[in-house]
């Protein structure tokens, strides 16, 4: 994990939810395969999108999200200002 520190990755994943809360986990899954340059493994989607659970998770687990009611993913107030997501 990064004891805190988010990764590229997880702010990344952290920046979709931002921009597109409350968001799906599904949809996580899918905006970070499309943000990503196609490749000819084929593989590579799949192996993209098991990686969203677990930013996900990381990113719960340190306070930058949050699941709403709905089952969706949303930024909490640090999450927001770790990326400078207007609220």
């Amino acid at each position: 994990m990064s004891d805190g520190y988010p990764t590229a990755a997880q702010k990344e994943a952290l920046r979709l939810i931002c921009h597109h809360e409350p968001m799906p986990a599904y949809r996580l899954a899918d905006e970070l395969v499309a943000a990503r340059e196609p490749s000819t493994n084929p593989g590579y989607g799949p192996a993209i999108a098991r990686m969203a659970g677990t930013l996900a998770w990381r990113l719960q687990a340190q306070g930058f999200i949050a699941e709403t009611l709905a089952g969706d993913w949303a930024t909490t107030a640090e999450g927001r200002a770790l990326i400078a997501c207007p609220a």
